[in-house]
């Protein structure tokens, strides 16, 4: 079923009130900083503020304008996020279309500091041809070694925002690169457990396509046919999705964190499989809230790993 998406006119209001109370204080470029003289910082997503606060540590204050468990496909900004974003001197975004609200609410905000493409040297999967999908795979998180181009590309912002702590950013990037390399070993050494005919994997939406490809697991189907959670979901779709697990032995049936479980459960049960749910879900397009087991993007890897391992039976 298609969420609702909710009017365009509580936002265009939003904007009318508060514009002119960004354009009332300095433009970004010459604001203050943020808390006690720190980097202003806004990341969209979930994954890019933890990816920024890892890298910025205390010398940066990160307002992240996606919360946990929200879907970034279908996102309405608040007065809130526009403000944030009005007074940012550093703006860091996923990219590879995944905000597409993003646009407008920078226009509306007035913002006048830095932009930054977290995705810029990043090789992305293609899409299907289709609107929604026109810009390729936005779930590029899904790779450590994406994660690290992405956490060097935030370096980079942050240096060149804030010179005077420069080594203090290189010096993050350098720590926290060397955790992303320990989780790539780490989640390759548990998926080489797995038998080569048991790594088939079923999914809520197609959103693990770089994990699928880092760590050569088989992608039998997703229960959404899109990159795009909102995407319509037939009744051909779920009677095809059933005949591939059947036809390819699939043992499991992963929902996620942000989706609802109701396809998933019933689509697991007509194939005869289990489905992964609840607090063993799958964090696709955001980490968990604070005290989760995804409240954090190593964690959230480590999770999917171990869950995903144990569900294929090694």
């Amino acid at each position: 079923m298609r969420p609702v998406r909710r009017s365009i006119a509580p936002f265009a209001v939003a904007v009318a009130l508060v514009v002119p109370l960004a354009a009332c204080g300095d433009d970004a470029g010459s604001a203050p900083a943020a808390d006690g003289g720190k980097l202003a910082v806004v990341a969209t997503t979930t994954q890019i503020a933890d990816f920024a606060r890892n890298i910025g540590g205390d010398k940066v204050a990160v307002t992240q304008i996606l919360k946990p468990n929200v879907d970034p496909h279908d996102y309405e900004p608040t007065p809130a996020d526009i403000t944030a974003i009005g007074g940012a001197k550093v703006l860091i975004k996923n990219g590879v279309g995944l905000e597409k609200w993003l646009d407008e609410t920078i226009g509306s905000a007035g913002f006048k500091g830095s932009a930054t493409d977290a995705s810029a040297g990043v090789k992305i999967r293609e899409g299907n041809g289709d609107e929604e999908e026109k810009d390729g795979d936005p779930h590029i998180w899904h790779d450590p070694r994406n994660a690290k181009i992405m956490a060097q590309n935030i370096e980079k912002a942050f240096a060149a925002a804030d010179p005077a702590d420069a080594a203090v950013y290189e010096q993050n990037l350098a720590d926290y690169s060397a955790k992303l390399d320990a989780l790539d070993a780490d989640i390759q050494s548990k998926i080489d457990k797995l038998p080569p005919d048991g790594r088939k994997l079923v999914t809520n939406h197609d959103a693990f396509g770089y994990y699928i490809d880092r760590y050569k697991l088989e992608f039998v189907g997703s229960i959404i046919p899109s990159f795009d959670t909102s995407a319509e979901l037939s009744a051909q779709d779920i009677d095809d999705i059933v005949a591939k697990i059947k036809q390819t032995g699939t043992k499991a049936v992963f929902s996620e964190s942000s989706l609802p479980p109701k396809t998933a459960e019933a689509i697991g049960k007509q194939a005869g499989v289990k489905v992964v749910a609840g607090e063993d879900a799958l964090y696709g397009d955001t980490l968990g809230p604070e005290g989760s087991a995804g409240d954090t993007y190593l964690k959230m890897e480590e999770h999917n790993t171990d869950v995903i391992v144990q569900a294929l039976g090694a």
